[in-house]
């Protein structure tokens, strides 16, 4: 099923976000959560692809294994830095072959043991070129990427807007944004994307604070913390079972907020914890 149909019938949709283990550990460390994560009725749950591609192979396993045996629909992150045509081309294919009608299109990190690489490197530099490149090729449905306060590489909130735009126009059908911390920056974007003429549905995507490395994240990303947050972290910097308990409360009062504000559903960044997506959703009033 293409998720864009939920959103179609104005539901208010649940989403999940998970992320392949690393290499050396088996999936059964993250199949073995699964049947919880199942227990909570998401509408979907996105599978992330790793840095320069390292983790593509199991990222379309984990999705494939989500959607045919377990029955939950899934999104298959894809990005295009450092790949050929031929690449990307055989990862749609297999895609389709394992029933996934559903893509996260992003331009990618570059991989973390090499820093000289270029985005030049692969067939496509940009989201909006490699979402093209599907969209002619295929009949996904393809969510991307939004940088409420801008993507940290943009030089001017202008020029973000700008490539955002030419994402949706390439042929995006919902957007996802990335972590945020208040939620007035979520509906002033609406406005701004109303403004553009960009009419998909934004889902929120909710990162929850379970530790103090949240400042260092948010640095690289370009991405504020609200003065209360700050406080909160520095409250229980020092007690970290303190800190995960106050984060997930945050969230869960996040999420409440939006979807009485009217956004359209929420997507979670897990980070693989199912106790904690289970307080998440308790705090929030969704369980």
């Amino acid at each position: 099923m293409k998720i864009s149909e939920l959103y179609k019938n104005k539901r208010k949709t649940l989403a999940f976000e998970i992320f392949p283990p690393k290499p050396e550990t088996p999936l059964d460390t993250l199949f073995n959560s699964i049947d919880g994560f199942k227990k909570l009725s998401p509408d979907y749950i996105s599978v992330t692809y790793g840095a320069g591609g390292s983790q593509r192979g199991r990222t379309v396993e984990i999705a494939s294994k989500l959607k045919n045996h377990y029955g939950i629909e899934s999104m298959c992150h894809l990005t295009c830095a450092g790949h050929s045509v031929e690449e990307i081309d055989e990862l749609l294919a297999k895609m389709k072959e394992e029933n996934i009608s559903n893509i996260l299109a992003l331009r990618g990190d570059p991989p973390m043991d090499q820093p000289d690489f270029s985005f030049e490197s692969g067939a496509f530099q940009y989201a909006n070129e490699l979402i093209s490149h599907i969209k002619k090729n295929d009949d996904f449905c393809i969510a991307a990427a939004a940088y409420l306060e801008g993507h940290v590489d943009s030089k001017r909130l202008s020029e973000d807007r700008y490539y955002l735009k030419q994402k949706v126009d390439a042929g995006v059908d919902l957007l996802v944004t990335q972590l945020f911390f208040d939620i007035r920056l979520y509906f002033d974007f609406l406005d701004r994307c109303a403004q553009l003429n960009i009419n998909c549905p934004v889902i929120p995507g909710i990162m929850p604070i379970f530790n103090a490395r949240i400042k260092t994240m948010t640095a690289r990303s370009g991405c504020s913390i609200p003065a209360n947050l700050v406080l909160m972290i520095d409250k229980y910097q020092d007690n970290p079972e303190d800190l995960k308990k106050a984060g997930e409360e945050y969230a869960g009062h996040m999420i409440r907020e939006l979807l009485d504000g009217g956004a359209p559903g929420i997507h979670l960044y897990t980070m693989n914890k199912l106790e904690s997506t289970i307080e998440i959703l308790k705090q929030a009033g969704l369980r």
